[in-house]
């Protein structure tokens, strides 16, 4: 299952807190039909089918195939002096 460092917790929540529902969070989800690229979004609530992941409060919503392809990996982030975000996939 993937797992969240504490960086991409904290960031997390800190994105999902701007919105204004309780079931806020990330999701990861395959693009197209190969499992070579995924896609992050916001999303007030999973999917039926997603595998959440909720650590320290922040929730991740997984897609059949990006549970799959994470299902090993740890999400991990950083952000920059003007705020952006970048999200790391690691082993």
């Amino acid at each position: 299952m993937l797992t969240l460092t504490p960086n991409a917790a904290q960031v997390i929540k800190d994105l999902t807190a701007q919105q204004d529902v309780e079931a806020a969070g990330i999701r990861i989800s395959a693009q197209g039909e190969g499992q070579g690229s995924l896609v992050l979004s916001m999303a007030t609530a999973p999917e039926p089918t997603d595998e959440v992941v909720e650590t320290e409060g922040a929730r991740v919503y997984l897609d059949p195939v990006a549970a799959s392809v994470l299902d090993d990996k740890s999400l991990d982030a950083d952000t920059d002096g003007q705020g952006g975000v970048a999200f790391h996939v690691t082993e």
